[in-house]
């Protein structure tokens, strides 16, 4: 037991020390493979310092370049802010222009096809200037044919005029004589029968048959006197109208009635009212009275 002890001892301990041996050359090796590493990874970021400080230098000189070039815009964008104030007036001023060009464009096109119809109905006027020249000169001649007729009318109508007017007054006047003559006849007649009757002492049946009588021959004088007096209104009544109608035609033919060189005169019966219709209509006569002539 003791050998077998001394020889494990001896076992374990020869194997305690190859492994510590093993140990230490692993610890050897992890150490030099750790140091080559670590110069591995010095040299490596050692690179990488040297890159990164030339980076910073180089990014140094880049930003004092930006900087130099932030300065020089800086100037120019002054420069520029102040060169647009200046041009802001002339710019606005051709901003205006062009509006008023463009107005005047829009106003040169409306001009222009106002211009285009304006010609199409200048052309249409001249053709109907051309129609009324002619119109006129037709006109004109009828005018002047017209107006020959008119004066010749003029000098017809005005003979005709006198010529009625002197034939209805010597009517006029032989029928008023007449009539005054027969008014007169009746009274001396209505006279001389009250005289006869009031010298006669006749009795009722006779003075009745003399009244009859004498009625009836009034009443037959009073219808030629009706009828004498319808005749002398009839005739006035047509004289008036014939005035009338001459002074009508006289303005409708541009004549002023002052022209005429005499005044026409309107008859008028004495007692009766003339109508204003046709001459063939005249009004009632109002003389003698209602009841005629009585004794």
């Amino acid at each position: 037991m003791k050998m077998l002890r001394d020889e494990l001892d001896l076992r374990r301990k020869t194997e305690i020390h190859e492994v510590e041996e093993r140990k230490n050359g692993q610890i050897s090796t992890l150490m030099q493979r750790h140091e080559e590493a670590f110069t591995d990874i010095k040299n490596y970021y050692n690179d990488i310092t040297l890159n990164n400080l030339a980076l910073i230098n180089s990014l140094k000189e880049q930003m004092e370049d930006m900087r130099k070039k932030e300065e020089h815009l800086e100037r120019e964008v002054a420069e520029v802010s102040l060169q647009n104030k200046r041009l802001a007036e002339p710019l606005q001023r051709a901003k205006d222009e062009m509006n008023e060009m463009q107005r005047r464009i829009g106003n040169y096109e409306r001009d222009k096809h106002i211009l285009f119809r304006t010609k199409a109905r200048l052309k249409v006027a001249e053709k109907e200037l051309k129609d009324l020249q002619w119109e006129h000169e037709v006109l004109e001649q009828r005018f002047i044919k017209v107006q020959q007729e008119r004066d010749e009318l003029y000098c017809k109508f005005t003979a005709a005029i006198q010529e009625v007017q002197q034939k209805t007054g010597f009517k006029n006047l032989v029928l008023e004589r007449k009539l005054q003559a027969l008014n007169a006849a009746v009274e001396k007649r209505e006279v001389q029968f009250n005289e006869v009757l009031a010298a006669s002492n006749l009795d009722p049946a006779a003075l009745t048959l003399v009244s009859r009588k004498l009625e009836d021959v009034l009443e037959s004088k009073n219808t030629t006197i009706k009828d004498l007096q319808y005749e002398l209104a009839r005739v006035c009544k047509a004289h008036n109208d014939l005035l009338r109608t001459y002074e009508a035609k006289l303005l409708a033919f541009g004549i002023p009635l002052d022209n005429v060189g005499f005044k026409p005169l309107e008859t008028a019966v004495i007692g009766q009212t003339l109508g204003q219709g046709p001459a063939g209509f005249v009004a009632a006569p109002t003389w003698p009275p209602p009841g005629g002539l009585s004794v």
